[in-house]
C-alpha cells in the first residue's frame, strides 16, 4: 500500500504540464502560454508570444513587437506552419548576442489524427519579430517510433561570448500517449539553427524512468556558457523517493555530469494545478542557480526556491515565496521567474488569497515578490493583476499552463493569461520591482491599424494616412531610430520620402491623439 501510496503522490506531483491591466491579445476564442523575450542590447525591444484558435479550432502561434518598453505594440504577425493543415502549441522565444532571434514551437496534425504526425520547429527573425524565416525541424515525432518526443520545448541560447557562444539548444518530453521508458530530450544546433544533433538529458543511473510519463526539463544557460537542466526522475533502484536531477554540460550539451537537487514523496494533491517548475541562472554570478517549484508540504500548494552558489553541487533548504498564512488552505500555481543582469530575482504566480480555499476552481489575481541581490529574503508580496479575475472552466483545459515575466533595470514586464473578459487573453503589464504600475496592454487585441500606409512595398515615398497623425518615427530592423518628424498640428496625411534609405525590412512608428502603433514598411531597389 506505501508503493501505491507513493506512485499516486508521484503522479499528482509531476503532473503534465501545459501560457489597471490591458489585454494584448483580446482573441475571439482562446489564447494561452505567452513567453516574453527582451533583447540583450536594449531593454525596450521587447516581443511575446502566444497560442492563438483561429476559426476552425487551429491554433496558430502569434507574436507582438514593442521597441519603446511596452507602451506601444506591433500589430499580430502568424508565425509559420511547416504544413499549412498544422496546428500549433507552447511557444519558446530567445535572442543571440548579435541580436538574432529565434522561436521554436509544436507543429503538428492535430491530437486527434491518425497517424499523428508533426515536430518541433524553429524559425529566424533578423529584423528583431517583424517578419520570419521558412521554419526548420529541430526534432521530429517519429525520431523513436512511440515517444512523441515533442512536447512543451523550451529554448536556450549561449550569450557568453565563449567557445559555444551562439549555440541554440532545445528541450522537450514526451507527449500524453507516449510508450515508457521515458526520457527528457535535448536537441542543439551549431549553425544557427540549420540542423541539430538530439540526444537524451538522461543517461544511465540518472534515468526518468517509466513511472513519470512527461519528465519535462527546464532548460538555462550560465554567463559562463555552462549548460543547465533539471528534470523528474522516478527509477526505484536509483532512488526510494522522487528526485529532481540537475543535468549540467560545459561541452556544449556533448556529455553530462548529474547530482540530485531534492528528493520528495510530496504530491500537488489537485490534477487541475499547472503545477510547472523552473529553473534560472543568476547572470552577475555564474556558479549562483535558483529552481523554483510547488510543493504542499505545509498542507497546501505553496511557490518556493532552493537555491546553489557552486554550479549545483549543493542547493539550500527551501524558500517559501508566497507569504499568505501557511497551512490556510490557498492554492499557488503558474509560477515563473526571472534574474536580472545585476542579480536581483523575482517570482510571479497565480495567486487565490482571496478568492476560494481548498481548490483550483476559485477566483484568481496574480502576485509576486522581488528579492534584493543583498537580501536573503524575498519582499512583501504584491498583486500584479488590477481585479480578481472570475474562474471559468477553459482553465480546465491544457494551454494556460505558465506565464513568463522579465527583470530589466528594475522594471519588471509581465505576460499572463487570464479570463476577466470570459475568455482567455494574454495580458501585458509593465512595473517597478514593488509593483508600481508603469503600463498596461492587452496585447491580443485585433482592432485594425486606424492608420492607412501605402503602397507597402515602396521604393522612392510613402504616404501614411489617419486622423491625429502628431509624429512620425522611422527604424530600422535593428530598431535603431533613423528618422523623427514632429507636427504642430494633428495631421490626416504624411509623405515620407524613402528613395535616399537601402532596400530591406523598416519600422514606422505612427502616433496619433490617442493610440501610438507600430507597422512594418518595405523599402525595394
Amino acid at each position: 500500500m506505501k508503493l501505491i501510496h507513493l506512485l499516486l503522490c508521484l503522479l499528482l506531483f509531476f503532473n503534465p504540464l501545459r501560457a489597471q491591466n490591458k489585454n494584448l491579445s483580446n482573441g475571439r476564442f482562446f489564447d494561452g502560454e505567452p513567453y516574453l523575450a527582451i533583447h540583450p542590447q536594449d531593454n525596450a525591444h521587447l516581443i511575446v508570444a502566444w497560442m492563438s484558435v483561429v476559426p476552425g479550432s487551429r491554433v496558430v502561434i502569434k507574436t507582438r513587437v514593442s521597441l519603446d518598453g511596452g507602451q506601444s505594440w506591433s500589430p499580430a504577425t502568424a508565425l509559420p506552419h511547416s504544413v499549412s493543415s498544422y496546428t500549433s502549441a507552447d511557444p519558446s522565444l530567445g535572442f543571440d548576442l548579435n541580436g538574432n532571434l529565434y522561436a521554436v514551437y509544436v507543429d503538428y496534425s492535430g491530437s486527434n489524427s491518425s497517424p499523428l504526425e508533426g515536430a518541433v520547429i524553429i524559425c529566424q527573425s533578423t529584423d528583431g519579430g517583424f517578419s520570419w524565416s521558412t521554419p526548420q525541424e529541430v526534432i521530429n515525432i517519429n525520431i523513436e517510433p512511440g515517444k512523441r518526443a515533442i512536447d512543451r520545448p523550451w529554448l536556450a541560447i549561449d550569450r557568453s561570448g565563449g567557445a559555444y557562444d551562439g549555440r541554440i539548444y532545445v528541450s522537450t518530453m514526451n507527449a500524453k500517449g507516449a510508450s515508457a521508458p521515458f526520457h527528457p530530450y535535448l536537441s542543439y544546433s551549431a549553425d544557427e539553427g540549420g540542423s541539430f544533433t538530439t540526444r537524451y538529458l538522461d543517461s544511465s543511473g540518472w534515468l526518468a524512468g517509466s513511472l513519470i510519463p512527461q519528465p519535462m526539463p527546464t532548460p538555462a544557460l550560465a554567463t559562463d556558457g555552462i549548460f543547465y537542466a533539471i528534470y523528474p526522475s522516478y527509477v526505484l533502484s536509483q532512488s526510494l523517493l522522487p528526485q529532481f536531477v540537475l543535468a549540467a554540460s560545459n561541452d556544449g550539451g556533448q556529455s553530462f555530469d548529474y547530482r540530485t537537487v531534492f528528493k520528495s514523496n510530496t504530491a500537488t494533491g489537485d490534477s487541475l494545478a499547472k503545477s510547472g517548475y523552473l529553473l534560472r541562472c543568476d547572470p552577475s554570478d555564474a556558479a549562483h542557480l535558483a529552481f523554483f517549484f510547488l510543493d504542499r508540504s505545509e498542507g497546501d500548494l505553496d511557490l518556493y526556491m532552493t537555491e546553489s552558489f557552486d554550479r549545483g553541487q549543493s542547493w539550500s533548504t527551501k524558500i517559501r515565496i508566497n507569504d499568505d498564512p501557511r497551512g490556510n488552505g490557498i492554492m499557488q500555481d503558474l509560477l515563473w521567474a526571472d534574474f536580472d543582469d545585476e542579480g536581483n530575482l523575482i517570482a510571479a504566480w497565480r495567486d487565490r488569497r482571496n478568492g476560494s480555499p481548498g481548490s483550483y476552481i476559485s477566483d484568481y489575481e496574480i502576485w509576486a515578490a522581488c528579492r534584493h541581490r543583498d537580501s536573503l529574503h524575498f519582499s512583501e508580496n504584491f498583486r500584479l493583476s488590477d481585479t480578481l479575475i472570475p474562474f471559468r472552466d477553459i482553465l480546465k483545459g491544457s494551454g494556460n499552463d505558465f506565464m513568463c515575466i522579465r527583470l530589466r533595470n528594475d522594471t519588471l514586464h509581465a505576460v499572463w493569461g487570464d479570463t476577466r473578459e470570459d475568455k482567455l487573453n494574454i495580458w501585458y503589464q509593465k512595473s517597478g520591482p514593488d509593483g508600481t504600475v508603469l503600463s498596461v496592454r492587452n496585447l491580443a487585441d485585433e482592432k485594425p491599424s486606424p492608420f492607412h500606409i501605402f503602397p507597402n512595398p515602396a521604393r522612392q515615398q510613402i504616404f501614411i494616412r489617419g486622423k491625429g497623425i502628431r509624429q512620425i518615427r522611422l527604424f530600422d530592423a535593428r530598431g535603431r531610430l533613423l528618422m523623427e518628424k514632429r507636427f504642430s498640428g494633428n495631421r490626416e496625411s504624411v509623405a515620407l520620402d524613402t528613395g535616399q534609405r537601402d532596400a530591406g525590412v523598416y519600422i514606422l512608428e505612427i502616433e496619433g491623439q490617442d493610440i501610438k502603433t507600430l507597422e512594418k514598411v518595405i523599402l525595394t531597389e
